[in-house]
């Protein structure tokens, strides 16, 4: 039986130095799942900010402790704060929370159901074995496959040149950021992912100079989402399905031969489907034979990173080398 929220925090730990603890004395960024939740069990929609202010007070942690740096970052945030936000991460990657909109979460049935029966013993190994989590690990298998990116600690004796190790860690903030969009994007409006997608494959390029593209009649698309004209006189067409699907809705042969017999009816051959999901190895074949060029959901946020569609850039670094022309031209004498 479910406890009620009032019943789980009658159980709750409410002593901050009772919490799993790293040498420096802080509280763990896992030691907070709970008590996130916790504060989210009312359902309502609280920020980020909000939200650690209600932890840190139910769990009285003194000024002193949230207030502690990073030495070597002295004008960060707060330690705490950071594992708090690592914290939020993790529980969103599992269900267990929502983000309706920007910096703005709440609680979802499987973040109640997690508080209910795990209350204040809530652990990673508990999040990880939830089916949300294990599909974003799954999902980012595959991205850090594709980009060759190890899945290991690397230490300080490993033969690896700085630069590869920050270039390897800045692909793999990005695969965590384009499977976070995936997710925004399965949960959008179906029309605005139509619009989505036209936008994006303008961005890359297929529009042309002085052609045009746009998102066919919601009533009345026969089968066909977008239409892209890559001249003035439409000679050359591509036409666009777009499927806004679960993860484990999987796109099947059946779906792309309707499309194809859509793109029949109007005597087109270059045709273009883009789903959130995934295509089964039917489809694929069956697209291949026809000149369909497929897009899923991982080849989507790629390539909305790409070209820069939904996300925009947070942060540049210079990796700089020394310039030894400079030094042979000059130093002369």
């Amino acid at each position: 039986m479910m406890k009620t929220g009032a019943e789980a925090e009658c159980n709750m730990n409410k002593d901050w130095e009772k919490l799993k603890q790293s040498k420096d004395g802080i509280p763990t960024y896992d030691s907070l799942y709970p008590y996130i939740l916790l504060v989210l069990k009312d359902k309502s929609e609280k920020t980020n900010k909000q939200i650690s202010k209600a932890v840190f007070e139910y769990l009285n942690i003194p000024s002193k402790i949230i207030g502690i740096k990073y030495p070597k970052y002295p004008d960060a945030e707060g330690m705490l704060e950071n594992r708090f936000s690592f914290a939020l991460s993790d529980l969103y990657k599992a269900g267990a929370i929502a983000r309706p909109r920007r910096a703005t979460y709440t609680i979802t049935e499987s973040g109640i159901d997690l508080l209910s029966r795990n209350k204040d013993k809530l652990t990673k190994d508990i999040l990880k074995k939830t089916p949300e989590y294990i599909k974003y690990e799954e999902e980012m298998k595959v991205r850090n496959d594709n980009d060759n990116i190890l899945d290991h600690e690397v230490n300080d004796e490993d033969p690896i040149d700085e630069r590869i190790r920050i270039v390897a860690f800045a692909k793999k903030v990005n695969n965590e950021v384009a499977t976070e969009l995936l997710d925004k994007i399965r949960n959008i409006n179906p029309y605005f992912f139509e619009k989505l997608v036209i936008d994006l494959l303008d961005r890359m390029g297929y529009v042309g100079p002085n052609g045009n593209a746009m998102v066919t009649s919601k009533s009345n698309d026969g089968g066909i989402d977008g239409i892209i004209n890559q001249d003035p006189l439409g000679t050359n067409t591509v036409y666009v399905q777009a499927k806004r699907y679960k993860a484990d809705n999987i796109i099947q042969r059946p779906d792309i031969q309707g499309f194809y017999g859509a793109l029949a009816g109007i005597n087109a051959d270059r045709g273009v489907f883009i789903t959130t999901s995934r295509f089964s190895k039917a489809a694929t074949e069956y697209a291949m034979r026809q000149g369909i060029v497929l897009m899923d959901g991982i080849q989507l946020t790629d390539m909305m990173l790409k070209y820069k569609v939904g996300v925009q850039t947070h942060k540049k670094i210079e990796l700089l080398k020394i310039d030894e022309d400079y030094f042979e031209e000059n130093n002369l004498y």
